[in-house]
């Protein structure tokens, strides 16, 4: 079968033949039709994630949408090493495998599953977030934190303050229902002084995409707020800004902070994959915004070069559902 073939630690996907894989006991083959090229995917091909294997060859792909052989249209993820979702077939637990509303698309589900389950996770399953409350999503001009703002409104933020360095991503989220945009700049002072502001008026629960200096800063405003009894969660999700942070002690012993993260190993892959059923639902009710560029599978080695932030670009393999 053809398929997007990872041959050693840092090397680009290859589009080659890769043999087809044959389900076993519990197992779903699954014919796909779509999968996206995430961080968690480049991150494993890379070699650098938590989760990679180090073995090689493998096929690239954590997750995607296709039919299995009794022609279900399905979400599925986490595919049998060393079967990953881009290829023309795929093989998973039926219990990894979701189905995917009739009236959304192979693409947009494969765009929106992984970086969405990452602000709905964190939400649903680490945070608890309670209609009424507010939220601050900390990197909200990616793609995923883009989607944090909306699920964060779905699921009944009153209030949702976003960060971000792009000023101009940053002020489109208004229509995407962040009602407080906040910039962030290299003055540490300055970015404390501006989040102080905020927690002022109380926030109930952060969900961080960068980790780094505004990760730190947000943990000192919060500690300075005056609220001593108000509780905070500060959910870690990703670290585009830095892997580590100073947090003196005393930041904590100052206020009521629940610091958690959120992702693979730290939500069961069950409530992962019931999460991401959800959250394909509610892309149907409430109507999500991603940007996706539907790229062949064969053009895998330049679609690989060409992805950024602000799109999530899916593989296609033969005709994808509209």
């Amino acid at each position: 079968m053809k398929a997007a073939i990872v041959r050693g630690a840092g090397q680009t996907p290859v589009y080659g033949e890769f043999g087809a894989p044959v389900a076993g006991s519990g197992e779903q083959r699954i014919a796909v039709t779509a999968a996206a090229i995430s961080p968690l995917v480049r991150g494993r091909a890379s070699g650098a994630h938590y989760s990679a294997s180090g073995q090689f060859p493998f096929v690239a792909g954590v997750d995607g949408v296709g039919r299995t052989g009794d022609g279900r249209r399905v979400y599925f993820v986490l595919p049998r090493a060393p079967f990953g979702s881009m290829a023309e077939q795929s093989v998973a637990l039926a219990a990894h495998c979701v189905a995917v509303p009739d009236d959304l698309d192979d693409v947009t589900a494969s765009a929106i599953a992984n970086p969405g389950m990452s602000s709905w996770a964190a939400f649903e399953e680490r945070a608890r977030l309670r209609a009424g409350e507010t939220v601050l999503v900390n990197g909200a001009t990616g793609t995923a934190g883009r989607l944090a703002v909306q699920i964060a409104r779905h699921l009944g933020a009153a209030k949702v303050i976003a960060t971000g360095r792009n000023r101009e991503a940053l002020n489109s989220l208004g229509l995407l229902g962040a009602d407080v945009t906040i910039p962030l700049v290299e003055d540490a002072a300055a970015q404390e002084r501006a989040f102080a502001g905020q927690f002022a008026a109380g926030i109930d629960v952060v969900i961080d995409y960068l980790w780094g200096a505004s990760a730190q800063a947000l943990l000192v405003a919060a500690a300075g707020d005056g609220r001593p009894a108000a509780p905070m969660r500060f959910v870690q999700v990703g670290s585009m800004s830095g892997a580590d942070i100073t947090l003196p002690g005393a930041l904590l012993r100052a206020k009521a902070t629940t610091l958690m993260g959120s992702g693979v190993g730290s939500v069961p892959v069950e409530r992962l994959v019931e999460g991401i059923g959800a959250l394909l639902r509610a892309t149907v009710s409430s109507g999500f915004k991603i940007a996706a560029e539907a790229v062949p599978l064969s053009e895998v080695e330049r679609a690989w070069a060409a992805g950024d932030s602000s799109r999530r670009i899916v593989l296609t393999m033969g005709s994808p559902a509209h």
